[in-house]
């Protein structure tokens, strides 16, 4: 994210020399994508996993700093609140078996999180939210001992000027407010980066885009919040909401949200930074000594520090990553999809988003002309809130189009899609078809993370007249059990508890 983040409070001059120095950095990023070697190398992928940490009643424990330090691993760092942890796993290639290698970085660093957790009494659940998760455990002090978080959380309590509210109607609903953004840290993501060359980024990123709502539909993982049965992705509407400083409808449909999905098909792969220093503003003005005048060195990529830490601080589910490192390059980091339920479930995810990022980006040229960038927002929607059950609309190359599609229909049909992006990335076609048929597996049952999940509750509150708290403690529990075994979730066996 750029700089780091020393102090809680700043002036009104470094607010605006900090909007002088993305306006510079702008024109520094266009002339860098300008240069015809910028970027260029062999396609590659990364990832993050964000997770829970629970005490031995499945209820959130704030020890994420203790356990981190037990843990002594370099692939595992803080994140906002203190029940919540990041792994992060080194780059790979594309070509070869990335998926496997992943998954073997998965497994290391888990290990090693699941030794330091021991010690203090805790476990680590990767799960898009935390099934025993209250609002009312979201009090002050449950942020992470970072300046960057409090000075972010200060800044949006000040522009929002009151509680942030959070409003979700489900198959139940829930109306709770929280004095901080200490709600962002109730969303544990798994989030996947592709290393693309400037030349394709913008087509690549419109596939990422437009895969979105069939990708969530598939992997949705977070069903429960505050005690409440709500969307098959309830991340989307809570996260959207746990740092939205705009009051009313009207302020709602006059701003932006930081939280988004886009404004439009992307033209250049600057404009979603473009975008973000445009409509938002700054909320951390930390400001560095590079000479923005003299950055566009032959043989180096520029810093960028303040583009780069703004960009951080507008969460788009899509976002564009300029990284300088190594010359520079440029990334997109997918964050739509839910932590857990396993790591193979996650590397399967991981292959399904690359594969369709890749498969479907040669036509999206095409694509951008006949299907309005709004049908494939209000997708990801009705995909977070019905899953696999969602009704799509998708392009078609014969009127009418868009046509409405089943989810579930749709992402059986665009598996060969996937299957041909990541075998034509040079991907080893065994690694390929075992992971997509993963999914397959669990698309076809109808079994994902949020059904298995709701599934669960139901038959233990009817066995055992228990009431919900009860259940979603006995849900966390069995969660753990085959969560921790890696058996992909559609197999799960709910008859064992």
């Amino acid at each position: 994210m750029g700089l780091s983040i020393e102090r809680e409070r700043f002036t009104a001059e470094e607010f605006a020399r900090f909007s002088d120095r993305l306006r510079d950095s702008m024109g520094v990023l266009r002339a860098l994508l300008a240069r015809p070697d910028f970027g260029r190398g062999e396609p590659s992928i990364g990832a993050e996993v964000e997770l829970h940490l629970v005490d031995s009643d499945a209820a959130p424990l704030a020890k994420n700093a203790e356990v981190l330090a037990s843990a002594n691993d370099p692939r595992l760092t803080l994140e906002i609140n203190r029940f919540n942890l990041e792994v992060n796993a080194r780059p790979t290639a594309l070509r070869g078996n990335p998926f496997a290698s992943l998954r073997r970085e998965l497994n290391e660093a888990l290990a090693a999180l699941r030794a330091g957790s021991d010690k203090h009494g805790a476990r680590a659940v990767m799960v898009g939210i935390l099934p025993t998760l209250r609002v009312a455990q979201l009090a002050e002090g449950v942020l992470s001992d970072a300046p960057r978080y409090r000075a972010l959380s200060r800044t949006l309590r000040d522009m929002r000027g009151e509680p942030f509210a959070v409003h979700i109607k489900g198959r139940e609903s829930l109306a709770a407010q929280c004095d901080d953004v200490a709600l962002e840290g109730a969303n544990c993501s798994f989030q996947v980066h592709l290393r693309v060359e400037p030349a394709q980024f913008a087509r690549a990123f419109n596939a990422a885009q437009l895969a979105a709502a069939p990708l969530l539909a598939a992997t949705s993982n977070s069903p429960f919040f505050d005690g409440k049965a709500l969307w098959d992705e309830t991340r989307i509407a809570l996260f959207q909401q746990s740092v939205d400083t705009r009051l009313d409808a009207r302020e709602r449909s006059r701003l932006p949200s930081r939280v988004s999905f886009g404004y439009g098909w992307q033209r250049h792969p600057a404009d979603q930074f473009a975008e973000n220093v445009a409509l938002h503003p700054a909320l951390l003005p930390a400001c560095s000594d590079e000479d923005l005048a003299a950055a566009l060195h032959p043989r180096s990529a520029p810093l960028l520090e303040e583009l780069r830490l703004h960009h951080g601080t507008v969460w788009n589910w899509n976002r564009a990553v300029f990284d300088p490192h190594a010359g520079g390059h440029l990334r997109i980091e997918h964050r739509l999809l839910p932590s857990g339920p396993t790591v193979i479930d996650m590397v399967a995810n991981a292959a399904l988003t690359l594969g369709l990022t890749l498969g479907l980006s040669a036509d999206m040229e095409t694509v951008a002309a006949i299907f309005p960038f709004s049908y494939a927002e209000q997708n990801l929607y009705l995909a977070a809130k019905s899953g696999l059950a969602a009704e799509l609309s998708w392009p078609s190359e014969r009127a009418p189009s868009p046509r409405t599609r089943l989810a579930r229909d749709l992402v059986l049909e665009l598996l060969p899609v996937a299957e041909a992006g990541l075998l034509g990335a040079g991907v080893d076609p065994t690694e390929v078809r075992e992971l997509l048929g993963i999914v397959r597996e669990r698309v076809t049952t109808g079994r994902t993370g949020a059904v298995v999940q709701r599934d669960f509750v139901e038959r233990h509150e009817q066995r055992h007249g228990a009431g919900r708290a009860a259940a979603l403690r006995a849900l966390v529990e069995w969660y753990l059990d085959w969560s921790w075994r890696d058996v992909p979730v559609h197999r799960w066996s709910i008859d064992d508890r």
